[in-house]
């Protein structure tokens, strides 16, 4: 009897699973700072780095944009390939102006994206891109957004390369994507 286990056991791990296809990043309709409605396609023909955060956001955001900002600034005149989106996670305080302005302090190539609410859960839910909103006070604007630190970085045709963390550097940003767009024919 425990031969049999032991070969069903061994057969069994033996087998393959089917692998799982995982897919990030998808098709988008968001609006620009400059209150143009945008998608995914809109930037094909471009590399992408993605991020999602807000504009309240105490470190994180102001500290990544910086870095996006160094690797853009380091990329020059590569940096005409490269489409930088911040796209928002708080609707309800990130206006296009709001995100003009605030992209705008960091790098004015830096692209920044809102929308609704439906609009901003279904793009992150394409990119798997976690944010959740947490209340910190009884006043209407007394909430915190809790999310990922992720850079997603999306070639020409819209497929997922690599990600960075939020506390890459610029310059180690900048090297790997003139890697990246250098293996692109």
């Amino acid at each position: 009897m425990l031969a049999i286990v032991l070969v069903a056991i061994l057969t069994l791990s033996q087998q393959r699973l089917p692998a799982a296809t995982v897919t990030v990043g998808g098709p988008f309709t968001l609006s620009a700072s400059d209150g143009t409605t945008v998608s995914d396609a809109t930037y094909r023909g471009k590399w992408l780095l993605v991020f999602f955060g807000y504009t309240f956001c105490p470190n994180i955001c102001p500290t990544t944009l910086l870095e996006v900002a160094d690797a853009l600034r380091r990329l020059d005149p590569d940096a005409s390939e490269l489409q930088p989106l911040f796209i928002s996670i708080d609707p309800d305080r990130d206006t296009p102006d709001v995100m003009a302005a605030y992209t705008r302090s960091f790098d004015p190539r830096i692209v920044g994206l809102t929308g609704t609410a439906a609009q901003i859960a279904s793009v992150a839910k394409e990119y798997g891109a976690y944010y959740a909103r947490h209340r910190t006070g009884s006043g209407a604007d007394d909430y915190v957004m809790d999310h990922g630190t992720y850079l997603y970085l999306m070639d020409p045709n819209g497929q997922f390369v690599r990600g960075f963390d939020a506390d890459t550097q610029g310059a180690v940003i900048a090297d790997k994507l003139r890697e990246m767009m250098a293996r692109l024919p």
